[in-house]
Order: structure tokens, then C-alpha cells, then sequence
């Protein structure tokens, strides 16, 4: 018999994408203004997992500007401009160096994310065949979803970020948690029909 604890569970095994890292030709870091997507790239980096991160980011569209570092302001405390500026210095905080961070800070949303991380390794001339997300982890799918279709001929690999508040363990728990993901199911029907099949109202946009 069906119950809602496995409905629970099966959009916990959806969203909640984690896999362990393996060697790479760089790690993807979707757009975000918190620490931990980053800290975990820079993890993965150090370990020798790949030779290139790539942050992507300018600003969430919604908003227009940068919103502020989310958690540890107390360590991350620069200005900021973008999303990119936050997400290297914290990579250079974690010893990531200069020379290995690529840069692309004109995105706005995940979808773009990865449509200008393409063009910027096409520039560069870096060939990937395959490459690690770093992401929050209730960002897992969705980040996949967008990646894995314009980078359909690289192998991704998703290691979410530690350390967040709202995990695959506790997100049943609290209406945020609750929210959160389930807002993400919504975001992934949605974007993806938008992908698919375009705009099905004048105006309509990712």
C-alpha cells in the first residue's frame, strides 16, 4: 500500500541527487550566495579531483544585485558584486589558486549558469568530458537537469555541499525544509517543460 511517507521518500531520492566524486576535468559551481557549494569544490579540488573550477553567477534575475553572503559573513566579509566575486573568494579562502578558478559572472539563473560555463570553456578551449557539480544539495536535480542538457556529451558526477541547514535526513521535519524542496519538485515540472517545449504564455521565461 502506497502511503505518503513513500511519496516522501521518492521525492527525497529525486531531489537529493549525491554520488561519490571521481576524477574529473573540473568542477561546475551553479550560482549561489551561500559558502558551502564552494567550500565542498575546494575540498574536491585540493583532493586532486579536478584541475578547474568553474563559479558561475552575477546576481538571482528576481532580485538584480547581489543579495549578500547567506551564512559565515563572518569569515567571507568582502564586497561583493557578484555572485562569481563571492564564490572565488571563497575557493582562494580554501586553497584554491587564482590560476585554477575560471570565471563566468553574467548568469542569473541555474539554466544560464550552465549555457555561459559553455561558452566560457569554449573560449578557453578546455575540453571536458567529465566534471563534478558542486551545488546545495536540495539544488542537486535541478542543477543536473539544467547541466546534463547543455553538456550532453560530458559525465557528471553530483557532490553536494555539507554543512546546509536543510539536508535529505531533515527536510520532511519543518515546513521551511517542506517548502524548500517541495518548491524545487515544482521548479524542475516546470523549467524542464519550459526547455522541452518553450514558452507556453507571451513573456514567459525561465
Amino acid at each position: 500500500m502506497e502511503t505518503s511517507m513513500n511519496y516522501l521518500d521518492a521525492i527525497t531520492d529525486f531531489i537529493f541527487v549525491e554520488q561519490e566524486p571521481v576524477k574529473s576535468d573540473l568542477i561546475f559551481v551553479p550560482g549561489n550566495a551561500f559558502p558551502f557549494p564552494s567550500e565542498r569544490a575546494a575540498e574536491l579540488w585540493r583532493s586532486g579531483y579536478a584541475p578547474y573550477v568553474l563559479p558561475s553567477g552575477r546576481y538571482a534575475k528576481p532580485v538584480g544585485h547581489f543579495v549578500g553572503v547567506a551564512k559565515k559573513q563572518n569569515i567571507y566579509d568582502g564586497d561583493y558584486e557578484t555572485e562569481w566575486e563571492f564564490m572565488k573568494d571563497v575557493l582562494v579562502h580554501n586553497g584554491v589558486p587564482e590560476d585554477a578558478v575560471l570565471k563566468e559572472n553574467a548568469a542569473q539563473y541555474t539554466y544560464q549558469n550552465a549555457l555561459l560555463s559553455r561558452q566560457v570553456l569554449i573560449q578557453a578551449g578546455i575540453a571536458v568530458k567529465k566534471a563534478i557539480l558542486c551545488c546545495n544539495p536540495y539544488h542537486a536535480r535541478r542543477c543536473l537537469m539544467y547541466y546534463s542538457m547543455v553538456f550532453p556529451d560530458v559525465s557528471f558526477t553530483v557532490c553536494p555541499a555539507h554543512g546546509t541547514a536543510i539536508t535529505r535526513e531533515n527536510w520532511k521535519d519543518s515546513v521551511e525544509g517542506l517548502k524548500l524542496v517541495l518548491g524545487e519538485v515544482e521548479r524542475c515540472g516546470k523549467q524542464f517543460a519550459y526547455m522541452l517545449c518553450g514558452p507556453t504564455q507571451p513573456g514567459q521565461e525561465l
